[in-house]
């Protein structure tokens, strides 16, 4: 505070007993050479002896009322170093008016602090409390009556007897001592004085400008903080979507792994029993709604029924003819079966002209995609009545019956194609 207001401060903090005494000397030749106001401030351990106040340094040795004198800095060698300095003003501030730590072993000892008569001219001393009183410590960081000084001294155009009497009235309110002070003043001083209307203009206009840019920088740190945590948030999303993507990735990874697994068991299975794994394989060819594939197997789009390429290219009796269909194994596949009269006849389609590569060493033309090869006719159907069994004409239409063990026909697989 005091630094604020304009004095140059030597500031002592926990000094001992030669670090006081050469501190308070070099303190009077600076008063001396400036000229300017003297201010001593004590905050400390403070005693009185047959009237003489002692300010006691912390390494001081007291085990007796006569090791005071040698071991302490006589209060008076501030004042006389202030007469001697015989600059205008001086203040002596004394918030050192605690309990005697020795008294017990004192003869002499008063409580606080005595009440000096003899300042020289031109001196204000203050006491945080009046003679033989004993001020307190307090909670804070500092004592209410240091606290006090600190909210008034630097009031623009408050004399110094005003600060020490609004001192006086705050201590007193809050803690019930009183604060005393001597002064042989001969006039009016101010820690800091009032301002002209000009100046107060100026600094209003400065503490408006302060205020402005304070708002400013504040808004300032609240967009910093906004973005900071925009940042925050983005970088959080940004390792929660690749955090996302790791997980999809390792499940893709495990499905992967756990479909080769299957696949690989399917194989061995297939490879136990003399199989080989069903692949639908490689598109060759195209003709209408079919499609020809390289293992031998023929799609038909419009009803999904996947069909052998070609038949069994010998004729037999229907029974055989049903197991064949049923152990046929073209394209890896083992779910093969004989066809229904109806799927063989949605294969039949009156536009197409195809044949039969032999029949009763002939060539017979058929209604078929030339991408199902047929060596007659007639393949059979699974359905069956008494002896009978179904039978379907490719050149004709025609929904033939033959006897199941008399005849002779081919056999032409059938799956679904799904």
């Amino acid at each position: 505070m005091l630094k604020k207001i304009g004095f140059t401060v030597t500031l002592m903090k926990n000094a001992k007993l030669q670090e006081m005494d050469e501190a308070i000397r070099e303190f009077g030749r600076q008063i001396k050479r400036s000229r300017g106001v003297g201010l001593f401030f004590y905050a400390g351990h403070g005693l009185q002896i047959n009237g003489v106040n002692y300010l006691v340094p912390v390494n001081a040795r007291i085990e007796k009322e006569s090791d005071v004198r040698f071991q302490s800095i006589n209060a008076d060698l501030v004042l006389a170093e202030m007469e001697h300095a015989e600059n205008r003003l001086n203040i002596v501030i004394l918030d050192a008016c605690r309990d005697n730590p020795f008294a017990r072993s004192f003869r002499n000892a008063s409580r606080g602090l005595a009440i000096i008569s003899n300042a020289p001219v031109g001196t204000v001393i203050s006491y945080s409390t009046g003679a033989n009183q004993v001020a307190r410590d307090g909670d804070g960081r500092n004592s209410p009556y240091t606290r006090a000084l600190l909210a008034y001294m630097d009031k623009p155009g408050m004399t110094i007897n005003s600060v020490f009497m609004n001192v006086r009235s705050k201590v007193r309110q809050e803690t019930g001592q009183v604060p005393w002070e001597l002064s042989s003043l001969m006039g009016d001083f101010y820690f800091v004085p009032r301002a002209s209307k000009k100046e107060t203009v100026r600094m209003d206009a400065l503490d408006e400008e302060s205020q402005k840019l304070e708002a400013e920088r504040q808004r300032l740190d609240q967009e910093k903080a906004a973005l900071a945590r925009q940042r925050e948030l983005a970088e959080q999303r940004r390792a929660i979507e690749a955090e996302r993507e790791r997980l999809a990735a390792e499940q893709e990874r495990l499905r992967k792994a756990e479909a080769e697994r299957d696949a690989a068991s399917r194989q061995k299975k297939l490879a136990m029993a003399g199989l080989v794994p069903a692949s639908r394989g490689n598109e060759i060819k195209r003709e209408g709604r079919f499609i020809a594939y390289d293992n031998g197997t023929v799609l038909d789009t419009k009803t999904n029924l996947m069909w052998a390429a070609k038949d069994s290219g010998e004729a037999m009796k229907w029974a055989n003819a049903k197991s064949y269909c049923e152990n046929y194994r073209g394209g890896g596949y083992t779910d093969w079966r004989m066809p229904t009269q109806d799927e063989l006849a949605g294969l039949y389609d009156s536009s197409l002209r195809g044949y039969a590569q032999d029949c009763g060493s002939r060539y017979l033309w058929v209604k078929l995609t030339n991408l199902i090869h047929i060596s007659c006719c007639c393949p059979w159907a699974s359905e069956t009545r008494g002896s009978e069994a179904a039978s379907f004409g490719f050149a004709s239409s025609d929904r033939l019956w033959y006897h199941q063990s008399r005849f002779f026909q081919l056999a032409l697989p059938v799956r679904s194609g799904k």
